[in-house]
């Protein structure tokens, strides 16, 4: 099956009353074998309780426990046939398992949009489920249901319930069907209405995609410039290791992100010392190249890359 796209899980449920107060608290620490635990416990007493069952199936979808969590929403959405939620999670789950077996994923195909057109029909502005259907019918074949037009239905459908989602779901379109102008345009708007991280994100990925770096580096500039946002100097420092541009920028942006490294930045800072061991190498400065590499395999010593990389510097 052709790639679908990686689902969120949409915020969990919050029980105010009893001891449910802390299930979000272990979801939010990863706590999920914990928190498995307390609601299977408590559903043996309690096994009419539906929003504890849809709980105890995202527990294992936070698992990668897709069958599991499959069965559990089965339960949840037979007795509860208005919740629109519960059918996009439900949708969700069916997608993950799809995206890990290709051939059982084309089976699951009819299921997997069920699911997500009755979480539309039930809410008329649930955005999540919406965004679904946009991914899903540009990723499908034509002989398994995909349909341009009915993704960009339902970016239409985005757009008037929030035009920065509207924007970014056409210009998702236009960059899976190779249509970089359109693309672009679409990026940009977003940009222009909302400005987030996410905007400038998929406006630097689709110049990236086309092989044009500097307009890539120019995008995460601005945002930079606008949301300073550690992230995005990795990302400066990342694009000019790889296409040999701009590497004294780039140098710069990776130390900063090095200097005001977080737990909330994603990128490890194992990333950042290979890029700039991969900066000075261009400039054949061999001890701050061994430097950087050495650093990065000493937080990640298997990587490959990084292993890699201290070869090539070592033969300068």
């Amino acid at each position: 099956m052709i790639k679908i796209w990686l689902f969120t899980l949409l915020p969990l449920f919050s029980f105010s009353q009893g001891n449910f107060s802390n299930i979000d608290t272990l979801i939010q620490k990863k706590q999920y074998r914990q928190a498995e635990l307390f609601l299977s416990n408590y559903l043996k007493n309690n096994p009419n309780n539906v929003k504890a069952k849809a709980l105890l199936g995202d527990t294992y979808g936070y698992q990668k426990r897709w069958d599991e969590a499959i069965n559990i929403y089965e339960i949840v959405v037979d007795k509860e046939k208005f919740n629109a939620d519960y059918y996009y999670n439900y949708g969700a789950f069916l997608s993950m398992k799809a995206l890990e077996n290709r051939l059982k994923g084309m089976t699951l195909v009819n299921d997997i949009e069920s699911a997500f057109l009755k979480a539309v029909a039930l809410d008329s502005k649930h955005i999540d489920a919406r965004w679904a259907l946009v991914h899903l019918y540009m990723n499908l074949p034509g002989i398994l249901g995909g349909s341009k037009l009915e993704a960009l239905r339902y970016a239409q459908e985005l757009e008037t319930l929030s035009k920065v989602d509207g924007y970014l779901a056409k210009g998702f379109i236009y960059a899976y069907d190779d249509d970089f102008e359109e693309a672009e345009a679409y990026y940009i708007k977003a940009i222009k209405e909302g400005g987030s991280l996410t905007c400038y994100m998929k406006l630097m990925t689709l110049y990236e995609q086309v092989d044009l770096p500097k307009k890539a580096i120019e995008t995460l500039q601005e945002a930079q410039q606008n949301l300073q946002e550690n992230s995005v100097r990795y990302q400066i420092g990342r694009l000019s290791a790889k296409y040999r541009i701009q590497l004294e920028n780039g140098k710069i942006n990776l130390n900063l992100y090095l200097k005001y490294f977080t737990e909330k930045d994603q990128v490890p800072k194992a990333w950042a010392h290979y890029r700039l061991s991969q900066i000075y190498s261009y400039q054949n400065d061999k001890n701050q190249a061994l430097k950087h590499i050495n650093l990065a395999l000493k937080e990640f010593p298997k990587e490959e890359k990084f292993q890699a990389e201290k070869a090539e510097i070592l033969d300068l």
